[in-house]
C-alpha cells in the first residue's frame, strides 16, 4: 500500500514538474536538473524555472525523487555566518560531535554555507527543495527564506542548535543559558560584588536575551536593581568578540563608580578585556573579578586562569544527531521538541571577594 502511495506521488510530481516547464518554456528535464542540481543549468534558466515553480506553487517531491535516485544519507548544515576563528571555538567543536556521530549512524555531513549572503540563502533552499539531503541542522540563527520559501516548507527534518525555535515547531537543542549566568552572578553576589559590568553580544541575539535575562534574575534575588549592572557591547553590527571586550575596557574607564566584577557574554570577551585591564594597571582578581561564558580551553593558560561557564559541545552535538534520527523515523523514541543540555560553572582565579 506504501508503494502504491509512493507511485502516485511520484506520477503527481512529474505532471506538475511538466506543468512548470510548459510554463517556463523549456523541457521536463531542465526543470529536473534546475531544482536538484542547480548548478547544471544556467542562472537565466534557472531563474525563469524558479519563477514558474513559485507561480504554479510547485514543490519538489522529495520522497518520489528517492525512488529514482536512491534515498540521500547527506545531512546538511546550516552556518549562522562566516567562520570565526576566535578562542571560543563552539561551533567547530560542535561540529566535530556532529559529524563523528553521523558517520556513527551511516549519514555523512555537507556545510551547506560559509556566509549568509542572498546567494548562500537559495543555495541552502535549492539542497533542501532538491532532494539533495536527508535532513539539516541549523546553528543559532533563524532559517533562512528566499521568496517566501524556507527549509521548512520543504518537508526536510530540521534541528535547531543553539537558538530555540521549539514554539515554531522546530526541534531544538540549547543550553541552560540564563539559569548558567544566575548561578555565575549568585556566585559573584555571595562573594560580596555589587556593581557589575555585563559585556553583551549583538543587539536581540537570543544567547545575550538569555544571559543578560539571567544576570538580572540573580540581582533582584539578592535584592538589588538593574542600576548595580552597566553594559557595554551590544551592537546591532556583528563584531568579533575580541573587539567588543577591548572597547569595553573605555566603557570601563569611563564609569564614575567602578564596578568590582565583569561578566562577559563569551570567552573571547573576557581574554581580551583582561588583557587590557591589566595593562591599565589594574589586577585581576584583587581590583576586578571577572567571569565568561562558553569554556574555550585556553581559558585555563590565561593569566590569571579564567572562570567561565562551559557548554558540552559533545553533548550537544549527540544530542542534535539523536533529534533528527527521531524525526527521520530511524529510532523508535517520540521527537522531543526542546531538549536542554547543561552547562558548567568552572570556577578559577578570577574570581576573588572584592576589596573592602
Amino acid at each position: 500500500m506504501n508503494k502504491n502511495k509512493d507511485v502516485v506521488g511520484e506520477e503527481q510530481s512529474t505532471a506538475l514538474m511538466a506543468d512548470v516547464a510548459r510554463l517556463a518554456g523549456v523541457a521536463i528535464s531542465t526543470v529536473s536538473r534546475a531544482l536538484a542540481n542547480p548548478g547544471r543549468v544556467n542562472e537565466k534558466t534557472r531563474v525563469r524555472i524558479n519563477a514558474a515553480a513559485k507561480q504554479l506553487g510547485y514543490t519538489p517531491n522529495a520522497m518520489a525523487r528517492g525512488l529514482r535516485v536512491g534515498r540521500s544519507n547527506t545531512i546538511m548544515i546550516i552556518l549562522p555566518g562566516s567562520p570565526y576563528y576566535g578562542a571560543s571555538q563552539i561551533i567547530p567543536q560542535v561540529l566535530q560531535s556532529i559529524n563523528k556521530s553521523l558517520i556513527q549512524r551511516g549519514y555523512n555531513l555537507m556545510i551547506a554555507n560559509l556566509d549568509r549572503e542572498a546567494i548562500s540563502e537559495r543555495h541552502i533552499l535549492d539542497l533542501a527543495f532538491g532532494g539533495t539531503v536527508r535532513g539539516a541542522i541549523i546553528f543559532s540563527s533563524k532559517l533562512p527564506e528566499v521568496d517566501g520559501r524556507s527549509p521548512a516548507d520543504s518537508g526536510l527534518p530540521i534541528v535547531s542548535m543553539l537558538f530555540d525555535m521549539s514554539d515554531a515547531g522546530l526541534p531544538s537543542v540549547v543550553t541552560n543559558d540564563r539559569e548558567a549566568i544566575r548561578d555565575a552572578t549568585t556566585e559573584l553576589l555571595r562573594s560580596g560584588h555589587r556593581r557589575f559590568l555585563y559585556i553583551a553580544g549583538p543587539a536581540g541575539n537570543y544567547h545575550d536575551v538569555e544571559r543578560y535575562g539571567g544576570v538580572l534574575e540573580a540581582l533582584r534575588a539578592g535584592g538589588l536593581s538593574e542600576e548595580a549592572v552597566s553594559r557595554s557591547g551590544g551592537d546591532l553590527e556583528y563584531q568579533h568578540g575580541f573587539e567588543i571586550g577591548i572597547r569595553a575596557v573605555d566603557d570601563f574607564m569611563k564609569l564614575a563608580a567602578r564596578p568590582t566584577a565583569v561578566i562577559a557574554t563569551s570567552d573571547d570577551m573576557a581574554i581580551s578585556f583582561m588583557s587590557r585591564i591589566q595593562r591599565a594597571g589594574l589586577s585581576v582578581p584583587d581590583d576586578l573579578s571577572i567571569v565568561s561564558f562558553d569554556g574555550s580551553p585556553v581559558c585555563e593558560f590565561c593569566s590569571p586562569p579564567l572562570s567561565t561557564i562551559e557548554q558540552p559541545v559533545e553533548e550537544m552535538g549527540r544530542a542534535a544527531v539523536e533529534l533528527l534520527l527521531n524525526a527521520l523515523g530511524q529510532t523508535q523514541n517520540a521527537v522531543a521538541m526542546r531538549t536542554v543540555i547543561r552547562s558548567k560553572l568552572i570556577l578559577r582565579e578570577s574570581i576573588a571577594a572584592p576589596k573592602a
